[in-house]
């Protein structure tokens, strides 16, 4: 990718030849948009279920059905969708479904709101590293997002995975020839960008956010990794790694 320097170039210098960047939550806002979207589904829904309830059924619907329509927006809006037939018995009124329907377009075409921060420091960090985007989801929502952050021109590569575990990243490290000794990953889910990356050998960066979908939910590591409260703390990070 042009203006991207080869992880030899300058990598060395700066203790990684390539850094990992999660998407979702980790360079943009995400969570709190689902967040904002459950709400409206439990006023919705608040004369047929308890919230705490609605809550409970809507998360083991996600769950159950990421093995059929993997992480994302439209997978999230089916779950809605079932579980409101279920709260209601099959009685959920055509327009109540309208609404859903609704909801997830309208997350959809959200506008990118990239962290504080977060333009500054992956541009700065593009002179120094090979930058390697790994986000899952939606293929067509995730490629959307990326285009309209602005941020895209910045990375080496762009990985959309269906799940992140330690299987993932080896194949993407091996794809494009990254040392995992080498490889830093920087994310806000313990479970899928800390752990599994870990295992793989390489190193990870923690950066939460205000959210944590419950289904990411983990236990955070002893040792090997750092946690950071803003990506502007990265570049110092590595200066000092």
């Amino acid at each position: 990718m042009s203006g991207i320097p080869d992880a030899g170039d300058q990598g060395s210098r700066h203790g990684f030849d390539t850094i990992g960047f999660d998407g979702d939550d980790t360079l943009w806002h995400n969570e709190s948009l689902f967040s904002m979207t459950q709400d409206r589904f439990r006023a919705l829904l608040a004369h047929a279920a308890d919230p705490t309830d609605l809550d409970r059924r809507l998360l083991e619907a996600e769950r159950a059905n990421l093995r059929v329509y993997g992480y994302g927006i439209k997978g999230f809006v089916l779950s809605m969708i079932e579980t409101a037939i279920a709260v209601t018995d099959g009685h959920v009124a055509a327009r109540d479904l309208q609404s859903l329907i609704d909801f997830g377009k309208a997350m959809l075409e959200h506008p990118v709101e990239l962290l504080p921060g977060v333009a500054e420091v992956v541009e700065t960090l593009a002179g120094r590293h090979r930058l390697v985007l790994i986000t899952k989801g939606d293929l067509f929502d995730q490629e959307s997002k990326i285009a309209r952050s602005g941020l895209s021109e910045l990375f080496h590569a762009v990985e959309i995975v269906s799940e992140k575990d330690p299987g993932t990243y080896r194949r993407v490290m091996e794809r494009h020839g990254i040392d995992p000794a080498r490889f830093l990953m920087v994310g806000n889910s313990v479970r899928s960008d800390i752990l599994p990356v870990l295992a793989t050998g390489a190193h990870a960066v923690h950066i939460p956010y205000a959210i944590t979908w419950a289904h990411e939910e983990a236990e955070v590591p002893d040792e090997h990794y750092r946690r950071l409260e803003s990506i502007r703390d990265l570049p110092a990070l590595l200066a000092d790694w």
